[in-house]
């Protein structure tokens, strides 16, 4: 009795690296058709972002920021649609000794406003949450004042009061 038996060795790994290949691709094309074909976003979408769009009266605002005895005052600068420049003037070397967390932490908060185009959702370390909060406080009373309110857009908390 002569048989012929075949041994077929496959080579796991190249098999778990071609299936493993293959998924990525899929997931790559999925995603990449539901990115770039028009209409696939929901009507909903749309919606929500016309009604966050901000519009400002151009110009530098300013509020007020007491520390102590002293009273600064923070200054922002905007145009029609963006945020231009966060800074606190009549800072002098006094209040500054006495606060010394207070230049890089606006420093910090200033890059990351300017990037983000809004007070909201902005993070900052543990470290300076107080500062930070102070700072943040004073430049949405800034932009208060600069705010346009637009047809599209929802009345916030504080406008409703």
């Amino acid at each position: 009795m002569s048989s012929h038996t075949k041994i077929v060795v496959l080579r796991s790994k190249e098999l778990l690296y071609t299936i493993l290949l293959v998924v990525v691709v899929l997931l790559t094309i999925i995603i990449l058709f539901s990115l770039f074909v028009p209409g696939a976003e929901s009507s909903d979408d749309e919606e929500a972002a016309i009604n966050t769009e901000v519009a400002y009266i151009p110009g530098v605002y300013t509020s007020t920021l007491q520390l102590g005895n002293s009273n600064l005052e923070m200054q922002v600068v905007v145009d029609a649609n963006h945020i231009n420049d966060i800074s606190i003037s009549n800072l002098d070397e006094s209040v500054a000794t006495m606060y010394p967390l207070m230049e890089p932490t606006l420093t910090e908060l200033e890059n990351k406003v300017l990037e983000a185009q809004t007070v909201e959702n902005i993070s900052y370390s543990t470290e300076t949450k107080y500062t930070s909060l102070m700072l943040l406080n004073s430049i949405s009373q800034a932009l208060g004042k600069a705010t346009i309110v637009t047809e599209n857009a929802q009345p916030s908390v504080d406008e409703m009061q």
